[in-house]
């Protein structure tokens, strides 16, 4: 039997129109062996949680430039815990002030990226997510 590919969601939350950085992490992910999924610009948080639910991912990776990320990232979370996807890793990257990431992760996230992070290391750390 084969190993399964690790499967991620990667989404745009959001007004946010800017979506290079999600595209370049996404094709890193798919590089390393990963199956991606993007969603696009734009999305609820509900249309993400739905998108999670029906591709059976292990990882969410939400893109966040616009600064709302104390109130998208939350929700993203509360509607995997509804769906019974506890056992998904959720992975923010974006403009986020070093002030929110603890916060962050007191809420369930599991990593949080800036601009000019390594894709190495984003890679690495969601391996480990999906091993646990």
């Amino acid at each position: 039997m084969s190993k399964q590919k690790i499967r991620v969601l990667v989404a745009k939350p959001g007004l946010d129109g800017h979506d290079r950085g999600a595209k370049v992490v996404a094709r890193a992910l798919r590089d390393a062996g990963m199956e991606v999924i993007y969603t696009g610009l734009r999305q609820t948080p509900e249309m993400i949680a739905e998108a999670a639910l029906q591709e059976d991912v292990d990882v969410v990776g939400l893109s966040i430039l616009s600064g709302a990320h104390m109130a998208l990232a939350p929700r993203v979370i509360e509607l995997l815990k509804a769906n019974g996807q506890q056992d998904v890793s959720v992975f923010i990257g974006g403009i986020i002030p070093d002030e929110d990431v603890p916060k962050l992760l007191a809420l369930g996230v599991t990593g949080v990226y800036g601009p000019g992070a390594m894709t190495a290391a984003i890679i690495q750390d969601i391996q480990a997510a999906v091993a646990r």
